[in-house]
């Protein structure tokens, strides 16, 4: 039985449940990928960005929407913004505006509850990213990935153009990839 799942924006009153989401995602999803030391380094880098959520481009997935037992699946936006990845706290931000015609919008945020993951979440917020993307004038977009997502963005079309390095004060390092596409 395929599962509906529905979507709206996320709200200010939503950071809370999104902060809850992504920590579970970080910690259960990446294990298998990083190692202790790198999932806490991880958990500090990623984290919300109510930019987005100010922006209106950051959505919710839902289940059973509406009903006693509706659950937030999943969350992802795009960003019109330079900066490619991370909360309201990672260094390097920029809140400079993205210029349509030459820039490259941002696939932001990206995370699934665990219990749900494999489901399908993942490429619906593609799909509502990609396409709010472009009514916005954007014909191309670019993201950092964590090793987890990667086999999900290149099933979406994406492509790895850089592999990085994050690195904390303590000198752990996280693996993030740079990956693009164009419609």
């Amino acid at each position: 039985m395929t599962k509906k799942f529905t979507h709206r924006l996320a709200q200010m009153s939503d950071v809370e449940d999104i902060k809850a989401l992504m920590a579970a995602a970080i910690y259960e999803l990446q294990k298998n990928y990083l190692t202790k030391e790198q999932l806490e380094i991880a958990g500090q880098f990623m984290g919300v960005d109510t930019q987005l959520i100010e922006d209106q481009t950051y959505f919710l997935i839902l289940n059973g929407e509406g009903t006693d037992e509706e659950t937030i699946v999943g969350c992802g936006g795009w960003g019109k913004r330079k900066t490619l990845y991370g909360g309201n706290h990672t260094p390097g931000r920029s809140d400079e505006l993205l210029d349509p015609a030459t820039d490259r919008a941002r696939i932001r945020a990206m995370y699934c509850h665990p219990d749900w993951a494999r489901n399908g979440i993942g490429r619906y917020i593609m799909s509502i990213c990609e396409q709010a993307a472009r009514d916005a004038g954007f014909n191309k977009m670019i993201l950092g990935s964590t090793l987890a997502g990667q086999p999900l963005y290149e099933a979406c079309g994406y492509q790895v153009i850089e592999h990085g390095l994050d690195k904390a004060p303590s000198g752990v390092t996280v693996p993030v990839l740079t990956m693009t596409k164009d419609f």
